[in-house]
């Protein structure tokens, strides 16, 4: 099974009784392995979670940390990107040039860069002791 046929079987299983807005998440691996998430809402906002967070937390679960290229699915007309703290997560385990590929159910429909993004991520390079006043 492909990504975008991972994350569109996925989506179908999120979670959304109350946007009734279903998203699935593929991340692959620099494995290549691959890894889903549907979001998964809760009465209490905000505590629901994204597709993309999910993907992560099953990547992580299963010992890996390093994104290659990841898919975001939606049923909408315009491209749906991932939420500013989705892209902060992202950008956790994957360097600015990885490609997230945005799709409505049944195509692509853009592809941009977790650069392109999330510019000026906050990384580890902000938090070195050895520079500055530390």
């Amino acid at each position: 099974m492909n990504m975008f046929e991972a994350a569109r079987a996925v989506r179908a299983k999120a979670h959304a009784p109350y946007s009734n807005f279903k998203v699935g998440a593929a991340i692959k691996t620099a494995s290549g392995a691959v890894f889903v998430g549907c979001n998964v809402e809760n009465v209490a906002y905000p505590e629901g979670t994204c597709a993309e967070a999910g993907a992560i937390a099953a990547m992580v679960a299963a010992g890996e940390r390093e994104i290659a290229e990841v898919l975001v699915v939606a049923d909408s007309p315009e491209p749906i990107t991932p939420c500013g703290g989705c892209r902060q997560k992202l950008a956790e385990f994957g360097g600015s040039n990885v490609v997230v590929v945005l799709a409505g159910l049944d195509a692509e429909q853009a592809r941009m860069t977790l650069g392109e993004l999330l510019p000026g991520a906050f990384s580890t390079a902000h938090m070195d002791t050895n520079m500055g006043d530390g």
